[in-house]
C-alpha cells in the first residue's frame, strides 16, 4: 500500500497523485468517468480535484458536470470518506467571484452536487484582488465553522495577496490556507518557483500542481512528425517548437528508460521531488492512461537524475 503523504499543516492525508476531474463530463463520458475513478481508487488513490466550473466551456454543459459525477461515484460505491474531494470557487457560470455571498452560494451548490455535506478542501479558483482578503477569509473561516468545508486553500494567486491572506488568518484567529495549487511543471517553472514557492515553504503550504504535464506534452506522445489528435493538442504541442522543450523531452527519455517506466512518471516524479510539492494533480480520460501515472507513487529519483531533469527544463 503506498503511503499517504499529509497536506501541509492540515490533517488530511493523501495519495500522491491527485487525479484531475477536469475531464470528467468533458472528454471522459459518466461510465469512462467511473471507470477511471474506480481504478484510481482501486490503486490506493483517495485525492480527487475539481471546481464547480469544470467543463462549463463545453457546449451543453452549464458547469458543475464533474461535480456532479464524482457525487454519483461516491454514492454508488458508498466510498465518500474514503476520499479526500477537492474542489473550487469562482469561475462558474452562475456563481462569479469571491464575494462573500458568492462564496458561500457556491459553497452549497457544490456540496449539492457533489451529494455530501462536506468538502474537504476549498479553494479559491483565481484569485480576485478587487475583494479584499479579509472579506474572503471571511467568508471561507464561516464555511469552516459551519462545517462545510474542512480546510481552504487558494490557487491562482499572487505572493503578495496570498501572504496578506495568512497574515489576516493569522491576526484574526480564523481559517488559513493550508495548499496552494499553482500551475508548475518541467516547462513551466516560473509560474511558481521564485515568491510563490518560498512563501509556501515557509509557511508551510502544501503545493499541489496543476498542468503537471504541461497538457499532455510532457506524457512524450508530441514528437516531431507525430500527429496528435485531442482537445488539448494544439496547446501541448507548441513546446515542441522550443529548445527548452526538446531537451526536457530528451532528458525524460533517458531518466525513464533506466527506471523502466513511462516519460509522464518521470515527469510527475520530479515535481513530487520538489520542496513544498505534496501531489501533483493528473488527468485520465480512459483507464489505459492511469498507470503511468499511479507509478509516480513507486518512483524515486536520484539526487543526480533530479538536476539532470532540471538542468534540462533551466
Amino acid at each position: 500500500m503506498t503511503s499517504l503523504r499529509k497536506l501541509g499543516t492540515s490533517d488530511l492525508e493523501v495519495f500522491p497523485l491527485s487525479l484531475g476531474g477536469n475531464v470528467f463530463g468533458w472528454t471522459a463520458d459518466e461510465a469512462q468517468s467511473f471507470a477511471v475513478l474506480d481504478a484510481y481508487a482501486a490503486a490506493g488513490g483517495n485525492f480527487l480535484d475539481t471546481a464547480d466550473s469544470y467543463s462549463n466551456w463545453v457546449e451543453g454543459n452549464s458547469g458543475g458536470e464533474s461535480e456532479t459525477i464524482i457525487g454519483k461515484w461516491t454514492k454508488a460505491r458508498g466510498n465518500r470518506d474514503d476520499v479526500v474531494i477537492a474542489t473550487k470557487v469562482s469561475q462558474h457560470p452562475e456563481f462569479q467571484g469571491l464575494r462573500a455571498a458568492n462564496i458561500k452560494a457556491a459553497a452549497d451548490a457544490s456540496l449539492r452536487r457533489l451529494g455530501t455535506d462536506h468538502i474537504d478542501l476549498y479553494y479559491t479558483h483565481f484569485d480576485k484582488p478587487e475583494v479584499p482578503v479579509e472579506e474572503i477569509i471571511g467568508a471561507l473561516d464561516e464555511l469552516v465553522t459551519a462545517g462545510k468545508v474542512r480546510h481552504i486553500a487558494a490557487s491562482n494567486i499572487s505572493a503578495e495577496r496570498l501572504e496578506k491572506s495568512l497574515a489576516f488568518s493569522e491576526r484574526e484567529g480564523l481559517a488559513r490556507y493550508v495548499a496552494l495549487q499553482p500551475h508548475y511543471n518541467l516547462v513551466s517553472r516560473e509560474t511558481y518557483e521564485g515568491e510563490l514557492q518560498d512563501l509556501a515553504e515557509r509557511t508551510g503550504l502544501a503545493a499541489v500542481p496543476y498542468f503537471a504535464l504541461a497538457s499532455g506534452f510532457l506524457t512524450g506522445k508530441y514528437r516531431d512528425g507525430e500527429v496528435v489528435e485531442g482537445a488539448r493538442a494544439a496547446g501541448a504541442g507548441k513546446h515542441l517548437e522550443t529548445e527548452r522543450g526538446r531537451k526536457v523531452l530528451a532528458a525524460l527519455d533517458d531518466v525513464a528508460e533506466a527506471h523502466r517506466v513511462p516519460v509522464a512518471t518521470i515527469a510527475l516524479a520530479w515535481l513530487a521531488a520538489q520542496p513544498t510539492v505534496t501531489a501533483p494533480i493528473a488527468s485520465a480520460r480512459v483507464v489505459d492512461q492511469l498507470p503511468a501515472l499511479l507509478k509516480v507513487a513507486e518512483v524515486t529519483l536520484t539526487e543526480a537524475e533530479v538536476e539532470r531533469l532540471t538542468e534540462a527544463s533551466a
